[in-house]
């Protein structure tokens, strides 16, 4: 014992033994750094952040007409009516849809967007601005978007292996959809966004980043932008509170508390703005649920997310999602449970769109990940494949699909000119399916626009205007504007409907200003092309 005491030097001399330093975070005396900020993890911070961007600015089309109505058309409204967002007040700059009026949308997702507004009030009617706000709410988008993918890189590496991850970020950067979706401001972005996140917490099996709190305050913002991502949250939490030990625990101190909390917040939220008690999420299930008014807005067969929807978001990803689900089953078959599940359930309601199974994609991506992962050789060229298949239909879908009713906007925007030096008061008339391009977020001006309105048949005294123009447009144009006085100054349609209404613009001497390319792809009342007709 004394020789191994005196070889080990115990006691106050300086010639204790020196231990091995240790590279892991596991030994290290400093906290570990949450956001990795070393050097690479700064590098991949720089790198997703560059890339979103760049992915932001290339993104310049349109998609639906919620990437406007449920978010940056609330969100002017929201500056110009409340005095708590900013000081002038006109109504004249915002306009809401039936949903809104109804109380089955919140206000705290617009409210994010809100809020970059109100910063550049005092800039809102200088023309050099305009770009600025239409731009700075989908960059905020496209920020959270790189943080998202920047925790998902270091989820999969803290899961797998810095191989596996490697591969399986590859797969996400390369994925057309994400590409295509990831920076708008839809309600659907931002559930993929905190999907992604959350899934970053979850408590996977092997995941050394769990945390209950973190993912089910995630979760429980996720279902307040968009109540219907309780669908692909469902089986996971069940999942969680099977594998918790402390069952009662998990109710009480995590799900009671975040859920009343958040709803606590969000009810607050919406009272102010709509002015009196509203529950959105009530409204909400009682007007899809019972009255089942997305019905109005198509129905789909349903098969349709299986044999159309699911192979259009995944894209050319598919062959390594199915080769994925077989190599990586028994790890993530609560996974594959969670995709499946999902498809079904939305397959069960009639009105199907693609974006509503987004927020699945990263799940999806982990198997893909781990598919290309197993190649081994064939991993480079299959990378490459998926990069080159991938890049056409994003940048096609960015630059060139359906890109007209973003630029009509912008040859509207010399009307603001006109309006503020009053020698006419311009007087602007959508006759195209209703809310088919933006309104006062994308002009920032007080001058006259309307277009058909369409809202769901809520009651006996329903009237839908575009339905009853499209019967007969012609008649429809005679009825509205019986004297020339009446008339407004520009006209805004697809060219689909220029020979049905020619004689009305002949006769009241409307003469074609501007010609406006859209789509390749015409369907029904949507043309090729959007025209811009001027009273002279």
């Amino acid at each position: 014992m004394e020789n191994i005491r005196s070889r080990l030097k115990f006691g106050n001399k300086a010639e204790d033994v020196k231990l091995r330093k240790r590279k892991s975070q596991l030994y290290s005396k400093d906290a570990p750094c949450p956001l990795n900020c070393g050097a690479p993890g700064f590098r991949l911070a720089l790198f997703v952040v560059a890339f979103r961007l760049a992915n932001c600015f290339l993104v310049q089309s349109s998609f639906v007409p919620d990437e406007y109505w449920q978010s940056l058309e609330v969100s002017h409204h929201m500056v110009f009516r409340y005095p708590l967002l900013c000081l002038n007040q006109s109504d004249t700059y915002g306009y809401l849809t039936w949903e809104w009026k109804e109380g089955i949308r919140g206000y705290s997702y617009p409210l994010l967007f809100a809020l970059c507004f109100t910063k550049h009030c005092n800039y809102i009617m200088n023309y050099d601005s305009v770009h600025l706000l239409k731009w700075l709410p989908r960059i905020l988008q496209t920020l959270l978007a790189a943080f998202a993918d920047f925790k998902f890189f270091f989820f999969i590496r803290n899961l797998e292996n810095d191989d596996t991850a490697k591969w399986t970020f590859i797969c996400h950067l390369s994925s057309w959809f994400s590409w295509f979706c990831c920076t708008r401001t839809l309600t659907n972005s931002m559930e993929a966004t905190l999907t992604t996140l959350a899934l970053c917490y979850f408590p996977l099996p092997g995941s050394k980043s769990q945390s209950s709190w973190k993912y089910l305050t995630l979760v429980a913002l996720a279902i307040l932008v968009r109540p219907t991502a309780l669908i692909i949250w469902f089986p996971l939490i069940i999942y969680h509170f099977w594998q918790e030990e402390n069952k009662l625990g998990l109710i009480i101190h995590r799900y009671a508390f975040i859920g009343a909390l958040t709803l606590l917040i969000s009810t607050m939220i919406d009272c102010m703005f709509y002015g009196k008690w509203t529950f959105v999420q009530l409204n909400f299930i009682k007007l899809n649920i019972f009255h089942g008014v997305a019905d109005f807005y198509g129905s789909h067969p349903w098969h349709w997310y299986f044999t159309q929807g699911f192979p259009a978001v995944i894209g050319p990803h598919l062959p390594l999602f199915l080769h994925g689900c077989t190599v990586a089953f028994k790890r993530y078959k609560m996974l594959l449970f969670t995709i499946i599940w999902t498809l079904i359930v939305y397959s069960l309601l009639p009105h199907k769109e693609f974006r509503f199974i987004y927020p699945v994609l990263p799940l999806c991506i982990i198997f893909c990940g781990n598919s290309l992962a197993s190649l081994k050789s064939w991993r480079p060229i299959v990378a490459g494949i998926l990069a080159v298949s991938n890049l056409l239909p994003a940048l096609y879908t960015g630059l060139i699909h359906q890109r007209g009713t973003l630029d009509v906007m912008d040859h509207l925007q010399s009307l603001c000119d006109i309006n503020n030096s009053k020698n006419l008061q311009p007087n602007v008339l959508f006759l195209m399916p209703c809310h088919s391009t933006p309104y006062y977020s994308h002009l920032h001006c007080p001058i006259t626009m309307r277009f058909l309105e369409c809202p769901p048949k809520l009651g006996d005294s329903y009237v839908d205007e575009a339905a009853i123009f499209y019967d007969d447009p012609l008649q429809w144009l005679r009825a509205a504007f019986p004297y020339k006085s009446s008339l407004p100054s520009h006209l805004v349609m697809f060219d689909t409907l220029e020979k049905d209404i020619s004689t009305f613009l002949q006769g009241n001497n409307f003469v074609r200003t501007a010609e406006i390319f859209h789509t390749h792809f015409p369907e029904g009342r949507v043309g090729r092309s959007i025209f811009i007709y001027e009273r002279h």
